[in-house]
């Protein structure tokens, strides 16, 4: 039974490192809560206004209530990390950051929760460190292949990068209206908070503009390697996901030599925040057995 009775919020968890990645250095934003001898790693999506903890912040305590220490690492461009303009692959820049403050923290292996972009990041650390990754959790992300089945970029996409572009409130309640199967969950006050994170950090917005110019496919399709990948991995989708189809999910399985796959209907982009406690659930039985 888990006596902890102090609460874990966003402040009482905030914390920086500062990391060399090739020749760049970048101050990292991360949240660390919980303790235990295993490490769970949440990688967050590529939103504007993203964050580990508005991520995952439904999917914290159950973690740290099993007796797992857990780290939100928030990416190079978003959140309180420090900004990038970024013309290579975004997923092996955010592996190697992920590589760096785990070394930094001393840490060795860690299980890796990867959301859209997260998934894409998870995999390239995964692939560049096999022996230091235990288990995998994907969702809406992974490889960065296209679907076969619906035209790209795809409807979710198309409004995300559109929001870079005009960051208005109207703009991101259009986007979040194909984010989320029921959008009717999303309130005003999250809606605002979620423009108050863009807002607050526009050169995170005008540089992803930047890194998309300089290079529109930020994200390697890693499909012919991911046969290279050991670790046990849970796939997640949304059957309804408009911004990365299930059909991208279906590849992860045809590719990973050790995966399995639970589909949520009536779920959007969003698993973890739509069906959370399913999400969890799921979660938690995949890192014990």
């Amino acid at each position: 039974m888990n006596t902890t009775t102090q609460a874990i919020t966003e402040a009482s968890t905030s914390r920086y490192i500062s990391v060399q990645v090739g020749e760049s250095t970048f101050q990292i934003h991360y949240n660390d809560a919980g303790a235990g001898a295993e490490t769970v790693v949440m990688l967050h999506g590529s939103g504007p206004g993203a964050s580990g903890w508005a991520n995952f912040n439904r999917n914290i305590d159950p973690l740290v209530g099993a007796g797992y220490r857990v780290l939100l690492v928030d990416c190079p461009g978003w959140s309180k990390s420090d900004t990038v303009v970024n013309t290579g692959s975004r997923s092996e820049l955010n592996g190697n950051v992920l590589k760096a403050v785990l070394d930094a923290l001393e840490i060795e292996r860690v299980h890796v929760i990867g959301n859209s972009m997260g998934g894409h990041s998870a995999v390239a650390f995964a692939l560049a460190n096999p022996q230091r990754v235990g288990k995998l959790v994907l969702m809406g992300g992974g490889t960065g292949g296209p679907s076969q089945f619906v035209p790209m970029p795809t409807e979710g996409i198309k409004l995300l990068n559109g929001l870079y572009r005009e960051p208005t409130i109207e703009n991101l309640k259009r986007m979040m209206s194909v984010f989320v199967f029921d959008p009717s969950a999303l309130t005003d006050a999250l809606m605002q908070a979620r423009l108050d994170n863009m807002l607050a950090r526009r050169d995170h917005l005008e540089n992803f503009v930047k890194s998309l110019e300089a290079n529109p496919r930020q994200f390697t399709d890693y499909g012919t390697r991911l046969g290279e990948i050991a670790a046990p991995t849970l796939v997640v989708w949304g059957r309804d996901d408009r911004f990365v189809p299930m059909d991208v999910g279906l590849r992860l399985m045809a590719g990973l030599p050790n995966a399995r796959m639970h589909l949520f209907s009536r779920c959007g982009h969003w698993v973890q925040w739509e069906h959370a406690d399913a999400f969890n659930r799921l979660v938690l039985d995949h890192l014990a057995h």
